[in-house]
């Protein structure tokens, strides 16, 4: 996958973004790049980039996030470190936003730098399989809202329709059509398709850009 300086990466509640995130962070550095991963969802305290604090260590990723996160005192914060984000200009980042307009608000405040620079992607996470993202016009509905309190538009798409640890490539194949109609209501193109490594063989030649992700210890993708 190509990467611009800054990826920002959004979705709804239980559609996967922090290991989309991680595993965008993981192949950069594969590419040889310097790149840092920020947590910016404020509103979210359970399923966090810090999980995996280990993983990211062992790799030299940096890690930006709020001095509460993962402890009993995890409140609405965020780290003055964020703003290396649009100053560091020697530095990639991969941003995990909020999962609603309200996380998004953290991203606002960054957006004014971010769209001058002009050296960034907005990536939407898609899952069909969650509740409140079923349909194409609930989906579309919620991303939305997230440029709107974001104040960036999406850029581009990844389909990350998943079960969690049950997930077969059928069901995955099976989202390719929900994917295609939010990419053409939201006028904007699917860049990957994200799946657990271990169906790899099942989806050769399905689809086109296939995105093979691991799994964060604590989180379904």
């Amino acid at each position: 996958m190509d990467y611009k300086r800054i990826t920002i990466v959004c979705g709804h509640y239980g559609s996967g973004k922090t290991n989309v995130a991680l595993n965008m962070a993981y192949e950069q550095k594969e590419q040889g790049k310097s790149v840092a991963i920020a947590d910016l969802d404020i509103v979210n305290p359970y399923f966090r980039t810090k999980d995996s604090i280990e993983e990211l260590n062992n790799r030299g990723i940096k890690l930006i996030c709020s001095d509460y996160a993962g402890t009993n005192l995890d409140i609405p914060a965020l780290p003055d470190e964020m703003y290396a984000i649009t100053d560091n200009k020697s530095q990639s980042f991969v941003l995990d936003i909020g999962g609603d307009d309200r996380g998004a608000l953290a991203l606002g405040r960054l957006a004014p730098a971010i769209v001058k620079e002009n050296n960034y992607s907005m990536i939407a996470v898609i899952n069909m399989y969650r509740p409140l993202t079923r349909d194409t016009a609930s989906t579309v509905e919620v991303l939305r809202e997230i440029e709107y309190a974001g104040g960036i538009n999406f850029t581009g798409i990844i389909n990350n329709s998943n079960l969690g640890s049950d997930t077969t490539a059928k069901d995955i194949i099976n989202s390719f059509g929900y994917a295609a109609d939010v990419a053409k209501l939201m006028n904007i193109p699917i860049i990957a398709t994200a799946a657990n490594k271990r169906l790899k063989a099942e989806l050769v030649g399905k689809t086109d850009n296939l995105f093979y992700i691991e799994l964060q210890n604590s989180l379904t993708i």
